[in-house]
């Protein structure tokens, strides 16, 4: 029995911020570009660059997750499927799109966005702690 697969990996940076909208039936869908670049030299000894741009799409809570913590310029493993759209516009113009349905996303690259989050909360627990110690007064306990 002969079986296919259809499976994309890729790892490369956001082009944009990720936009999420509904359907009509209210499940969340997020949308955002990926660029994969690769460098190799030639025979000559000459280096190239190439950019590959991906759409990308999320559905449900993945989509949900992306808009949240994803931004742009920020490095993303992303792993799904590919899918081709086509359709036809209002003056009936034939149009196709390419694009990885996402089932999987791994946030890479820099935590500096995380840490600074995880900062200001840590110094908003550390002032309340510090209120709480200065407005009890060891007098008060009854031991």
């Amino acid at each position: 029995m002969s079986r296919g697969l259809n499976k994309v990996q890729i790892i490369g940076h956001l082009g944009r911020d990720p936009e999420m909208r509904y359907t009509p039936s209210g499940r969340p869908v997020t949308t955002f570009t990926v660029a994969v670049s690769r460098t190799w030299n030639t025979v000559d000894g000459e280096r190239h660059n190439e950019t590959e741009w991906f759409n990308i799409v999320a559905w449900g809570n993945l989509a949900e997750i992306c808009k949240q913590y994803l931004n742009k310029g920020q490095q993303v493993y992303i792993e799904g499927r590919l899918q081709t759209r086509r359709w036809d516009d209002k003056e009936g113009v034939k149009h196709t799109s390419v694009e990885v349905v996402a089932n999987e996303m791994m946030m890479l690259g820099e935590r500096s966005d995380r840490r600074e989050q995880n900062s200001q909360v840590q110094q908003t627990s550390e002032s309340v702690s510090d209120e709480h110690e200065m407005t009890t007064n060891e007098d008060e306990f009854p031991f």
